[in-house]
């Protein structure tokens, strides 16, 4: 692999403006060479003059390069070594209060009960968690130091390779070997005393379980090339069975049926999709070098890769679609087409609440802690993971509501041939499905007044809070509009439709707002060069920002179209809802 290549794939990307320019450097080298005068028409002394013009051109440049990356590497050092004095003083503090609270010293605990707090497991796992994020930090530094030293190294090679003299050894040799961000081994300083630190005093001596959780494998790290075959072997197969069922979808003609069918199949569907995107964002991370191992407090030495992932959701989309396919066919295959959604749900809860150590254990107790955290918010306190989790729940508020179809459509429904009642859940049960549509937001609403509760910040939790409230509005003013739609001629004379179009609109730009600011940092002031987003940006392109603010607007007030067309009866409410929701996953 080019240095130029290895230097892309191997940099810290909030960082990519602070290390050496080696392409742009590498092209004054070839551009001077092509540009030069012909050396068999050209007098020496021209030719000569010609190449210490652009030597001082190109040493100048060096120079800008290298107090650049001096400054950077003393920065990011100082805060390195505070980090670490900080992260020491809090480790003897809890040390300190840990021993009291075994009572080994009885009466210096008497003294200071007044003053000290017992030491909570959360603590200490913070206080360990906060360490392997400090290492990663010392890692990422000495990456940097590496690099740009090889960069140096390299560029100045190649200058009196091309340029057939011996200055770029000497300037490396006066400059770059005795720079500040090469000669200075702090950073290997810090990274022992950090391994030793959390050897003795988190791990208890034991340096392989210590090591363990500090080291997190690279961000390139190799798959198994058998994943990849199942990955497109089981893909492949799914998108053929998803044409299939496309196909003999358009020849069923049951209406009543397909409504229902519609409603018991969309929600796990839904969650397929998700887990899809789920593996593309998974890509997408490690591409970028966003350590989501870390962020997610997973374990790093086994934890599902992108290709899992996108695997176990072609698995599930295969199992989804001979389900729908057994529904469609009920009749050729003998058994009752209600049948098939009951083993569809059935198949999807054994795999999930399966106790044994096998299909993927850990990632699936992972996610049940996790969402357990999530439905009792606000009793626990809440971690990334939670509130990441929370938030994609918001997008997939269509799959709760579709599971209070499922189950009050088996408890209603007295057949398993034929539907009773098409709207048997939907109109005769609305009572209950106001509260199933404002779980998602509640579980944000909740953890973020925990999260007031355990910072006392204000802004953003309590705002954040407004923000999701704004939800509640939303369903409730809807839910009055339905139950009152039959004392009215049309929806423009129920005064809850304005009510509910108004809490909408409020909605959509809180929370637009919201991502656009304070998600995702944009339209930032300082943004330079990335003309409305923000200084640093991590993806490659700032396209990627410019869509994503342009397809947020659009799924944020797509239901202003959604409703236009199902008010004027152009589109069905079921098939409008199927074809919002997985845009809605997509965001």
């Amino acid at each position: 692999m080019k240095f130029a290549e290895h230097l892309c794939a191997h940099i810290t990307p909030e960082w990519r403006k602070q290390y050496i320019n080696y392409e742009e450097m590498k092209a004054l080298l070839y551009a001077a060479v092509e540009q030069a005068p012909a050396a068999d028409v050209t007098e020496s002394h021209v030719l000569e003059r010609y190449f210490n013009k652009f030597d001082e051109k190109f040493f100048h440049y060096c120079d800008k390069e290298l107090a650049k990356i001096n400054t950077f590497y003393s920065e990011k050092l100082a805060e390195a070594t505070r980090r670490f004095a900080s992260l020491n003083n809090e480790l003897s503090e809890v040390l300190t209060a840990s021993e009291e609270k075994r009572g080994s010293h009885k009466i210096r605990y008497r003294n200071n009960i007044l003053h000290k707090k017992p030491v909570s497991a959360r603590k200490l796992q913070e206080l360990k968690l906060a360490f392997s994020e400090f290492y990663l930090f010392l890692i990422l530094l000495q990456n940097y130091q590496n690099l740009n030293f090889t960069g140096f190294r390299k560029i100045l090679k190649k200058h009196d390779k091309l340029l057939n003299v011996d200055v770029g050894a000497k300037w490396r040799a006066e400059h770059v070997d005795t720079a500040m961000f090469h000669t200075h081994k702090d950073i290997d300083r810090l990274i022992a005393e950090t391994e030793a630190l959390v050897t003795r005093d988190l791990e208890q001596g034991d340096r392989q379980r210590a090591m363990k959780r500090l080291r997190v494998p690279p961000l390139g790290e190799q798959l198994s090339p058998w994943i990849t075959f199942k990955v497109g072997l089981f893909s492949g197969a799914f998108i053929i069975l998803l044409i299939a069922v496309i196909l003999s979808g358009t020849r069923f003609k049951d209406n009543n049926n397909w409504r229902v069918l519609c409603r018991l199949y969309r929600g796990p569907l839904l969650m397929i999709q998700f887990l899809f995107l789920m593996g593309v964002n998974v890509y997408g991370w490690r591409s970028s070098g966003v350590n989501h191992v870390l962020i997610f407090e997973l374990d790093p030495r086994n934890h599902l890769s992108e290709q899992h992932i996108i695997e176990l959701a072609s698995v599930f989309g295969l199992v989804w679609s001979l389900s729908v396919l057994g529904f469609l066919y009920s009749e050729t295959l003998g058994i009752p087409p209600f049948v098939h959604p009951m083993l569809l749900y059935t198949l999807l809860a054994l795999f999930l609440f399966n106790p044994t150590k096998t299909l993927r254990y850990e990632a699936r107790f992972w996610a049940l802690r996790v969402l357990a955290r999530i439905f009792c918010a606000p009793f626990f306190y809440v971690g990334f993971a939670d509130f990441w989790l929370a938030d994609q729940l918001n997008s997939l508020h269509t799959v709760f509501l579709d599971f209070q179809y499922f189950v009050c459509f088996y408890v209603q429904n007295s057949s398993w041939t034929d539907v009773t009642d098409a709207e048997t859940c939907i109109i005769r049960e609305l009572s209950m499905r106001p509260f199933v549509a404002c779980l998602p937001a509640w579980f944000r609403f909740a953890q973020c007044l925990r999260r007031y509760r355990d910072t006392k910040e204000a802004f953003p939790h309590l705002v954040n809070a407004a923000k999701y409230a704004t939800s509640f509005f939303v369903v409730v003013f809807s839910y009055l509009h339905l139950t009152n739609a039959k004392h009215y001629v049309m929806s423009t004379e129920n005064p809850y439709f304005y009510l509910w179009i108004t809490a909408s609109v409020m909605s959509s730009c809180f929370t637009y707002t919201w991502d656009v600011k304070l998600d995702w940092g944009l339209f930032d002031s300082n943004a330079g060069e990335n003309k409305f987003l923000r200084e640093e940006i991590v993806y490659s392109s700032p396209y990627y920002y410019y869509f994503a603010i342009i397809e947020d607007f659009v799924l944020r007030f797509g239901w202003a179209f959604s409703l236009s067309l199902t008010e004027m009866g152009y589109v069905h409410g079921d098939l409008m809802v199927s074809i919002v929701a997985p845009l809605e996953v997509f965001s």
